[in-house]
């Protein structure tokens, strides 16, 4: 027994990490396949102890495979997801492309898992933003507890959010800080990255906000409950890996921090380490390869009747991408094929 998976963009950051993670967590896969666009065909890429070459995604059938992690851009994903669920192979995206389709569900499986059972509509679940995915974690079991009427989030982004050519340039800017001959401007960010920070992640909207904020937004009301309301300032930062954020959150019952503490101690996906000392917080550093999502300043927001305050830290390659990902397979293992 075991599954049928394909890993779609599998030379890529969160296509690696996606087969780190099936192997880490002994995902009963009976076959994989490693599939990559022509130009990165026969390239070898790492599954536990066992080295796979990757094969064509243009020629690539579908058929008798049971799932597709999706690691590629929307524009890909448009041309192939629909071939590989039509083939009857349930894709698992990580694109944008699909989240806000009614009949696609958007899912983060300590949230809602039971949404993962609406995706015969059209063979495809869909794997929420970095951003999103580490926030509604923190905020599902406190909505249950006194149900949140507003949302105020502040993002400090990792440059791996932006895929390796965002890396690349914080790397090259960081030494040519220190190299004065050695110039290299903002290709792939539209400032300096390196030593500076820039409020503005995906392209801007008539309305200001740009299309990282109304991500947020509308994932949350998806995922969670479409009365929150939601307001967020997206930040790049010079940060190799990690999000933070900053999460404001006012809630219709009064809840004290300790009950908050207790509550987010308790459920699943998280680690609360919040010692009002120095160094009793998480940062981004420390975050890097754990599957948790991280919790500190939990703390009253005294300006609002019913207000809370708290940091929320996660390696955004999983919790924010890959991890999601394969407990989404994991899910619908569990739930909908039950082959493992």
């Amino acid at each position: 027994m075991g599954y049928r998976v394909v890993i779609v963009g599998a030379t890529g950051n969160v296509g690696h990490e996606m087969l780190n993670i099936l192997a880490e967590r002994q995902f009963p896969v009976k076959d994989i396949a490693v599939l990559a666009s022509r130009r990165s065909l026969g390239t070898e890429v790492s599954f536990g102890d066992k080295t796979l070459k990757t094969e064509d995604l243009d020629t690539f059938d579908f058929a008798g495979w049971d799932m597709a992690l999706f690691a590629i851009g929307s524009e890909a994903t448009e041309k192939y997801a629909p071939r590989a669920a039509k083939a009857g192979c349930i894709v698992i995206d990580n694109s944008s492309l699909y989240r806000y389709d009614p009949d696609v569900p958007l899912v983060v499986p300590e949230v809602n898992p039971e949404a993962v059972e609406d995706y015969a509509k059209k063979n495809i679940i869909a794997n929420p933003n970095c951003s999103t995915a580490q926030m509604v974690v923190a905020l599902k079991p406190l909505h249950d507890r006194a149900r949140i009427k507003r949302v105020v989030v502040s993002t400090y982004q990792s440059v791996s959010g932006a895929g390796k050519d965002g890396v690349d340039e914080l790397w090259d800017q960081t030494k040519s800080i220190y190299n004065p001959v050695d110039n290299k401007p903002a290709e792939k960010f539209t400032k300096q990255i390196a030593f500076n920070v820039i409020p503005h992640i995906d392209s801007f909207m008539e309305d200001g906000q740009t299309k990282e904020e109304w991500k947020m937004v509308v994932e949350t009301k998806k995922i969670i409950d479409p009365s929150i309301k939601v307001t967020a300032t997206c930040v790049r930062v010079p940060v190799f890996v990690g999000h933070s954020e900053a999460i404001n959150i006012e809630f219709e019952d009064h809840l004290d921090e300790d009950e908050a503490r207790d509550i987010l101690r308790e459920a699943p996906g998280l680690m609360v380490i919040d010692k009002r000392e120095d160094g009793g917080y998480v940062t981004p550093v420390e975050c890097v390869g754990d599957f948790a999502t991280f919790i500190s300043r939990i703390r009253q927001d005294s300006t609002i009747e019913n207000g809370l305050n708290l940091w929320c830290v996660s390696d955004n390659l999983r919790k924010g991408a890959a991890l999601n990902a394969v407990q989404i397979a994991e899910t619908l293992g569990n739930r909908v094929l039950k082959k493992g």
